[in-house]
């Protein structure tokens, strides 16, 4: 049997389910009904989404949002372990805590590069279209196992972790996916045009210095927007960079790509809607402010934005 990305998803939504249920299950939750509907349906997505008409994973969709928008995603009860106990298993464990983390990419570069090579009787074992992502999730299976062992807990006991992680994220924990998806509806209806004809109507582009400024912070502030600067990226380029840098100005469209890029990445330093680099790292962290990751780091932010103007500038037209 070959293992695909569709067992991925099974697995994710397999977790997903079990956290609905041990929230729905959780009588001192606060918002335990809300908040397990709310997983219970982010669950479904993956375990048969593929098997449910567009419409409904979009009404879905729809309900997801309204239940975090009314604040009905919240954080149930867990039992904390004292200072004294993290503390006696850190130093008990020492070094080793990094194995199972390590273990992922480990085994997922492993997978990717050797996946030509697992194939038994003609029939690969790892998915050609998506084995990088197959291997990463047999990585982050191989480093529970590892995580068990080291430190003498079941899964049960790492599912019950996953759901408190999963609580200290809260909705931001689904902004990846649909960050994702956010990119091509922008790019399907249009928003690429739409936006290349607002700036020649009401920005004067006969200034070159003005249209690179358009499109290097255009791209960062999209990226605020969307929480993703692959998602912005067709939009500026497509309204700005392709018509008006490249077309009108006749600039080096790899340059314009790259600083692009760049600029983009300085809007997702920017914005609470990259959850991956900016919420996660806080709950991880259990900082008490939310935000305090990108209050670090808005200086750097600005300051790259900034050099990245005159970087396009002199780069892209020589």
């Amino acid at each position: 049997m070959t293992l695909t990305i569709t067992h991925l998803y099974y697995l994710v939504g397999a977790i997903l389910a079990v956290t609905a249920v041990m929230t729905l299950t959780d009588r001192q939750h606060a918002k335990r009904y809300s908040s397990a509907f709310f997983w219970g349906l982010y669950s479904l997505v993956f375990l048969v989404g593929d098997r449910l008409p567009p419409v409904w994973v979009g009404v879905g969709v729809v309900v997801m949002a309204l239940i975090a928008a009314f604040g009905g995603v919240g954080i149930g009860h867990h039992v904390p372990r004292t200072v004294e106990q993290y503390a006696a298993s850190a130093k008990r464990l020492g070094n080793k805590l990094f194995i199972p983390a390590l273990a992922i990419p480990v085994v997922t570069m492993i997978g990717t590069l050797s996946a030509s090579h697992l194939v038994i009787g003609g029939t690969p074992l790892l998915d050609p279209k998506n084995t990088t992502l197959v291997s990463l999730g047999i990585g982050c299976i191989v480093a529970l196992a590892l995580a068990c062992k080291m430190t003498n807990e079941t899964p049960v006991q790492g599912i019950r972790e996953s759901r408190r992680l999963t609580d200290a994220l809260g909705w931001a924990l689904v902004l990846p996916q649909m960050l994702g998806m956010l990119g091509l509806v922008f790019s399907d209806a249009g928003v690429g045009k739409a936006v290349a004809h607002i700036t020649t109507s009401y920005i004067n582009m006969d200034v070159r210095f003005f249209a690179v400024v358009v499109y290097v912070v255009g791209m960062a502030l999209f990226t605020v927007i969307m929480g993703n600067g692959f998602a912005a990226f067709p939009v500026m380029t497509g309204g700005v960079g392709i018509p008006v840098l490249v077309g009108m100005y006749h600039g080096n469209p790899a340059v314009m790509a790259a600083v692009g890029m760049l600029s983009g990445y300085c809007g997702t330093l920017l914005t609470p809607m990259a959850a991956n680099f900016n919420i996660v790292p806080a709950a991880l962290l259990e900082l008490p402010d939310k935000n305090a990751v990108i209050r670090a780091q808005v200086p750097t932010a600005l300051a790259l934005l900034t050099c990245n103007v005159f970087i396009l500038y002199f780069l892209m037209f020589r």
